[in-house]
């Protein structure tokens, strides 16, 4: 199984963009599905997540600008984000908590989308 990312780009501050993350493979099902992102020099951290149920959380530094959704049948998760600010320079990354149905998940890993904020 693997996760894609997409959509990372550079725009200017106060545009949107939005990133999509696609599963691909054999597996059973997607339980959580989250965005992280990691800027130069700083810690990864949790942006977003969404529930297989559609429940969601989001970090403070996102609330109200940034959506994540998630579509079941293309088996994709989605991050819109708005009112971009320089310091949501990064890159981010799609997580996926994935079951092959037996035994425990897996916790799987996008290969990150570079997302450029100029001021």
């Amino acid at each position: 199984v693997q996760l894609q990312a997409s959509g990372g780009g550079l725009v200017q501050a106060g545009e949107s963009l939005t990133l999509s993350c696609v599963a691909s493979g054999t597996f059973s099902s997607i339980n959580v599905m989250k965005w992280y992102r990691q800027a130069p020099g700083k810690q990864r951290e949790l942006v977003a997540r969404i529930s297989k149920q559609r429940r969601t959380n989001y970090a403070d530094f996102v609330k109200g600008r940034f959506t994540i959704s998630r579509d079941n049948f293309k088996n994709t998760v989605y991050l819109q984000m708005n009112s971009l600010k320089s310091e949501d320079t990064a890159v981010y990354y799609c997580n996926a908590d994935v079951y092959f149905g037996w035994g425990p998940s897996s916790d799987l890993w996008g290969q990150g989308t570079l997302v450029t904020v100029s001021s």
